[in-house]
């Protein structure tokens, strides 16, 4: 058992604790509505903070979307520390991943593009972070659109390179989860996106409420990487070292030169 399955691990319980923190940091500073009220109006007399009432007023800018939830401060840098570094894991597990798979089996189509379309994903997080929804509306915008179709590219991509490579039973029965995760992630999305193109009070709310749903399960999907990482080596980063070659191409040089030199000097006594 290798200590590289915490990092696979860490990634989802560090990311989907943060965006709950912030969402109660914004729920407490009264930035957004709670995610069970379903109530809102076109306008109010007063904003969220200073309303007094038991039943607050709410509009459509206090929707409880993960980004109206960082957009501000004191919630938006803990936000932007979290997309941030979350992008970081995302780029190492995913640069882990693609070096594990040629280790182990070989360089493919599938790997190289999981690892670019993690890659992608990370850019757009970074984006999604740094650039608040209420104040850099267009480059936030832009970061999720590429963050969310990359992340959900990126998790077809690993479903079917996990089948791809499967040998074991438990090989497989990670493919069935993975692939079960990945579609009920797709269906999170359609329905966040959808929704979130209408201006429907309701169909607003539950496009945060699955926004929530796909985030976490794209998390957790990140999770199940543990079960390859537990059997990471040192060889791992010596694929990395050598640009994508699998240590065991290096050994079996190094035994032939060997095996060379040898049959060389008995060739030598003999004379």
């Amino acid at each position: 058992m290798s200590l590289w399955m915490i990092l696979p691990v860490s990634l989802p319980v560090f990311t989907i604790t943060g965006i709950w923190v912030v969402y109660a940091m914004a729920l407490y500073n009264e930035h957004v509505c709670p995610v069970h009220n379903w109530l809102y109006n076109a306008s109010c007399e007063a904003q969220l903070q200073v309303q007094r009432g038991p039943v607050p007023c709410c509009t459509l800018d206090n929707v409880p979307l993960i980004s109206k939830c960082g957009t501000l401060p004191p919630e938006s840098c803990f936000f932007s520390l979290i997309c941030s570094t979350g992008s970081f894991m995302v780029m190492l597990i995913a640069l882990l991943r693609y070096a594990h798979v040629i280790e182990k089996h070989q360089n493919c189509v599938l790997n190289t593009a999981g690892l670019a379309t993690a890659w992608i994903c990370a850019a757009g997080l970074i984006m999604v972070g740094n650039f608040q929804v209420d104040f850099a509306k267009v480059l936030h915008y832009i970061g999720a659109g590429v963050a969310f179709p990359s992340s959900m590219l990126f998790v077809c991509l690993q479903s079917a390179l996990t089948y791809r490579l499967a040998k074991t039973q438990d090989e497989y029965r990670v493919g069935h989860l993975r692939v079960g995760m990945a579609l009920l992630a797709l269906i999170a999305l359609v329905i966040s996106g959808a929704c979130f193109a209408q201006e429907s009070f309701t169909l607003q709310h539950t496009s945060a409420i699955f926004e929530w749903v796909y985030c976490m399960l794209i998390m957790l999907f990140y999770g199940t990487f543990a079960f390859e990482f537990g059997g990471m080596s040192g060889d791992t980063i010596m694929v990395l070292s050598k640009g994508g070659v699998p240590q065991s191409f290096s050994t079996s040089e190094t035994k032939t030169e060997g095996g060379s030199n040898h049959h060389q000097s008995e060739s030598f006594s003999m004379l």
